[in-house]
């Protein structure tokens, strides 16, 4: 049994910056492929960015690319999400998520998640 503990989120404004931490217990994150997801207000959930196990190099939605970084650290079991430049339309409650399996053409196609984090939220707004 692995468990996800998010942490970080909060109010910032318009351009601004945070930055998210998801911490597993339990077993190694490496052993997973591992996601952020986002939900706002009455909106579907949305992928963000996410490693493929094994893969160094995150993959990132349109929506985020360029002020969004992930990063890992196995070692840790600690997958973070930097988020700069952030506008009102990122706010949203963010989930780190890890999952055995995704169907091409990228990580944030999971199918089934394993586990999921507790969300954090973030909200953008002057």
């Amino acid at each position: 049994q692995v468990q996800l503990v998010n942490s970080g989120g909060g109010l910032v404004h318009p351009g601004g910056s945070l930055r998210l931490s998801c911490t597993a217990s339990g077993d190694n994150l490496a052993n997973y492929h591992i996601g952020w997801f986002r939900q706002a207000p009455g909106k579907q959930r949305e992928g963000v960015s996410c490693f493929s196990a094994g893969n160094p190099i995150p993959y990132y939605s349109d929506s985020v690319k360029g002020r969004f970084t992930m990063s890992r650290d196995n070692a840790r079991s600690t997958v973070n999400l930097q988020m700069n430049t952030l506008k009102p339309e990122d706010t949203a409650v963010y989930y780190c998520a890890a999952y055995r399996t995704y169907r091409g053409p990228n990580c944030l196609n999971y199918v089934g998640i394993n586990y999921w984090g507790n969300g954090s939220l973030v909200t953008v707004s002057s």
